[in-house]
């Protein structure tokens, strides 16, 4: 803030989910995603502090959304560090050869496979046994994974020394974290098309879905993502921007980097339905050699008779013929079909180490070098975003007379690293990626949406968007256009009271909160209730953020009316 200049990379550039997901993610990227984040950018470069001191220096009864947002980013570190242990851990087994997720492993006997892992597959056995030893409901704790906390423990020293010297050593890390994954995403698009099937999985993600546009869910997860691959309402982009020079173009910066990461997103989209369209038809194409090696064994029929063209004209023939025998394969019969394993696609952790580790073991050339590739790519993703997370926790903190004056910048990045490492010990535990869902799901998803709402008010109706424009005129020669005014004043409160009112009335209708759970007799996930236990942390989660903005004004309210009386 002393003159230091600081170059903004792209936050974390998740890819969209494709098929009618595309239409509202472009769109609440224009109307909500792009005005949010060139508001935030120009209010750290405007204030030059972190997000409580801005949010102070806005309004004083506005500093509890600095605070809510510090919050969200601390709570979005726990959470998030542990998919950065995951993906160390999956690196260290990516060196042995076979890969350990390539096949199931002998039973203690050695008379066959591990019964779990026949029935599930080889990459679920690994993810749901090996990696989280997980338990069969949220209730059971389970035990400790001694592999994982070391893991958790090297991604928490890996995050402490690349933001311990500031945001010179941060910045010379990004340019790592974020280049990488364009390389390796450029080698797997090269590789992901020229795979069989790729082409479906494109043709699925660019085919519009008029029933996902008309769900409200669908809206409020594109919105949810744009606010998560920008780092919208997190504090972090209000953290960065302080450090710009104070007549940056921070417009012009807006949207670069807006659409770079957008575009960012889009492209690694393009890779993951190519690779995930290559794993479809090869599921599809395994089970049609299944069902046609079935009849032609059971019904004694030449090689060559059943291909897969004629292999439903076969199942009628056989079953109206010989009816009696194709009974006893009745329950071994399969449906075949190309569009229910595309639409079985998997989200967040089981896109990464479930669906995209069976299809690196399928790819063609050395898995080796894939999986290594491929997680190496999680890795600087992960440690990219945990950079923007853990300022949103520590330049809000340093701004704060009491902790700088007392407490050397050093002890206290240890501190928050030391205290973030202790709470993620319990993603470690038989019961702990159910207690990731609960942070995933519930952490930041309704909090980020109450706290940017407050954001715009604050700035549009409590600041004044006139002085604003002003502020801004200043710091960049011109007022901002009828676009972003627009946006910022009217289109974007709106929409966000539209989606935090759906938010609730989702949740209202769905009755009561489930969870998905890994039953190992059946080798499948199923659908369980969350207990009371369960429910009240998820509670506390949705309310420790939001609270923080009434509970700091009442207590800025408080505090002025002791000063008056004592003066």
């Amino acid at each position: 803030r002393n003159g230091e200049s600081h170059t903004l990379g792209h936050g974390d550039a998740t890819p969209v989910t494709g098929g009618g997901f595309l239409i509202p993610y472009a769109i609440m990227l224009i109307v909500e995603g792009l005005p949010l984040f060139y508001l935030e950018l120009t209010l750290g470069q405007l204030m030059r502090k972190g997000s409580i001191g801005a949010w102070k220096a806005v309004n004083p009864y506005l500093v509890g959304v600095g605070v809510g947002s510090m919050v969200i980013s601390f709570l979005v570190c726990v959470y998030y560090n542990a998919i950065v242990s995951w993906s160390l851990w999956y690196l260290f087994h990516s060196f042995e050869n076979p890969l350990p997720w390539a096949n199931c492993p002998a039973n203690s006997n050695n008379t066959g496979i591990v019964e779990e892992c026949a029935k599930s597959s080889a990459t679920e056995y690994f993810w749901y046994r090996e990696t989280l030893n997980i338990s069969p409901t949220i209730n059971d704790s389970g035990s400790l994974h001694w592999g994982l906390i070391l893991c958790l423990i090297l991604s928490w020293l890996i995050v402490y020394l690349c933001i311990i010297r500031g945001t010179e050593s941060t910045g010379k890390v990004v340019y790592v974290t974020a280049c990488f994954p364009y390389v390796v995403l450029i080698i797997f698009l090269i590789r992901g098309v020229t795979l069989h099937g790729a082409g479906n999985g494109l043709v699925y993600m660019f085919t519009p879905k008029v029933e996902q546009l008309m769900d409200p869910k669908s809206w409020i997860d594109a919105a949810t993502q744009i606010f998560f691959s920008l780092g919208l309402g997190f504090g972090s982009l209000i953290a960065f921007a302080s450090y710009n020079q104070k007549n940056n173009n921070c417009e012009k910066q807006a949207v670069i980097i807006a659409l770079i990461n957008s575009l960012t997103s889009v492209f690694a989209s393009v890779v993951t339905f190519a690779i995930y369209g290559f794993k479809a038809t090869y599921n599809y194409e395994r089970c049609l050699e299944r069902m046609r090696l079935l009849l032609t064994n059971t019904f004694d029929l030449e090689e060559t008779a059943v291909n897969t063209e004629t292999l439903d004209k076969w199942m009628s023939f056989l079953n109206a013929t010989q009816s009696d025998k194709f009974a006893t394969i009745a329950s071994q019969i399969e449906t075949c079909d190309l569009q229910s394993h595309l639409d079985t696609a998997a989200e967040g952790t089981g896109l990464s180490f479930i669906v995209f580790t069976e299809a690196i073991v399928n790819m063609p050339g050395p898995s080796q070098i894939w999986s290594i590739l491929y997680f190496l790519m999680l890795l600087m993703l992960g440690i990219g975003s945990m950079l923007g997370n853990t300022a949103g926790v520590i330049t809000p903190l340093s701004d704060i007379k009491i902790i700088s004056k007392y407490l050397p910048r050093e002890v206290m990045i240890g501190i928050v690293c030391l205290v973030a490492c202790l709470i993620g010990l319990v993603f470690n535990i038989g019961s702990g990626n159910y207690w990731f869902s609960i942070f995933n799901d519930y952490a930041a998803t309704l909090a980020l949406l109450v706290i940017v709402l407050i954001e715009v008010v604050g700035i549009c109706y409590i600041y004044g968007i006139r002085r604003f424009r002003r502020d801004i005129e200043k710091m960049i020669g011109h007022k901002p256009n009828w676009y972003w005014v627009t946006t910022w004043v009217f289109i974007s409160p709106i929409l966000i009271i539209c989606l935090v009112i759906f938010y609730i009335v989702d949740y209202s209708m769905t009755g009561t909160l489930t969870y998905t759970a890994w039953d190992s007799t059946e080798g499948r996930s199923v659908k369980l209730e969350y207990p009371p236990h369960a429910l009240a942390v998820i509670g506390l989660l949705v309310a420790v953020s939001t609270a923080c903005v009434p509970l700091a004004a009442i207590l800025t309210f408080i505090k002025k009316k002791f000063k008056r009386e004592k003066y």
